[in-house]
């Protein structure tokens, strides 16, 4: 007995009429729902990311040094400082009697005051007293000493002497005491006004303490400070440039210079016993002020030291020194760069003035 079996591959020739089997049709259909299955299977994958466009990234560059073109310009050293406007015709008022108290003040600021006009007081009621006791006892001994030189050729002369000696030390001491009681009161020198007062009424006055200033408004000067090391730099004559902020800048030229024991610090007087600060102590700019300009109006200034007109000048960012040697670094017209030796005139914070090295017109390279 043999058996036969039925493969999808196997020909269908035993079928009457041609016509296929039933298990072939099927056989068909399911290789059909297969790859229907994988191909919808592909669709449930996840997606691959896109890949990032980086052509709108831009690479870093190598940074590059500035440049700077060489010029030419008017280049000034200058110094610098403040100052105010004073008088040079003014006087710090002061009692030279020590240790009282202000009794009365007459006057404020701004009075204008006449010479020998009283302008303040210290309380010496203890001296006037004395005074007056003092002035009796000589008039007792002012008979006494008649009565002496009556005598005179009937005493010992070394007596007659120190009796008289006695009585010439009283009268010392009487006028003494006068001057003392006139020196109570403080007068104005001159005719002006009353610039500024220091103190007020029962205050404890030390001799050479400033009381007040006064100044004639129509002798008008730039009194100037400076430090003591650019002091040095500066010389009578030597152009000043004064600004004021309510004026502007105005020229002038230095007229004096501070005298030598002066530390040139602006004060207008010092306490505990040390005579004010007068006009001889400071810098002063000769400078045509306006009439609006009043005393004391404070300013800034500058002296200037040297002037090169049409200087060859340079960043100092540009200038390179190394040991003795001192270069700056050019730009051809290529774009290589060349070393150059320089020779440096003046230089200000800023800028640096080349006497031999350089042309207008090209271009160097910064630090």
């Amino acid at each position: 007995m043999s058996m036969k079996w039925w493969t999808a591959s196997s020909p269908a020739t035993d079928e009457p009429n041609g016509s296929r089997r039933p298990g072939r049709r099927a056989a068909g259909m399911l290789s059909l729902i297969l790859l229907s299955g994988a191909v919808a299977g592909c669709g449930l994958l996840p997606n691959e990311p896109e890949e990032e466009d980086l052509s709108a990234i831009e690479l870093p560059q190598i940074s590059k040094k500035p440049e700077y073109e060489v010029t030419t310009k008017t280049l000034e050293t200058k110094v610098s400082g403040s100052g105010r406007v004073l008088s040079t015709k003014e006087k710090t008022m002061y009692f030279t009697l020590d240790g009282r108290r202000l009794k009365k003040l007459y006057i404020q600021p701004g009075d204008t005051v006449k010479a020998g006009q009283p302008l303040a007081e210290l309380d010496v009621d203890d001296l006037r007293k004395n005074l007056r006791t003092q002035q009796l006892a000589i008039k007792k001994q002012e008979l006494e000493i008649k009565e002496l030189l009556r005598k005179k050729d009937e005493m010992d002369p070394v007596d007659f002497e120190q009796q008289m000696l006695g009585f010439e030390e009283q009268r010392q001491q009487l006028a003494d005491m006068e001057e003392d009681i006139a020196k109570a009161t403080l007068t104005a020198e001159f005719d002006g006004v009353v610039a500024s007062v220091s103190v007020q009424e029962g205050a404890q006055i030390k001799a050479y303490d400033a009381i007040c200033v006064i100044a004639d408004p129509s002798q008008k000067v730039v009194a100037a400070t400076l430090s003591r090391d650019d002091l040095q730099r500066v010389a009578i004559g030597m152009e000043a440039v004064v600004d004021i902020g309510n004026v502007g800048q105005l020229t002038g030229k230095v007229k004096q210079l501070p005298a030598a024991n002066s530390d040139n610090n602006g004060g207008g007087g010092f306490g505990g016993g040390q005579p004010p600060m007068t006009l001889d102590q400071y810098m002063l700019i000769d400078v045509k002020l306006p009439d609006s300009v009043q005393r004391g109006t404070p300013l800034s200034f500058s002296v200037i030291l040297d002037r090169r007109e049409n200087a060859v000048v340079i960043p100092l960012a540009a200038l390179r020194s190394v040991g003795g040697r001192t270069y700056v670094q050019v730009v051809e017209a290529d774009g290589s760069k060349r070393e150059v030796d320089v020779e440096v005139g003046q230089e200000t914070s800023t800028e640096a003035e080349i006497v031999q090295g350089l042309q207008p017109g090209q271009k160097v390279v910064g630090r």
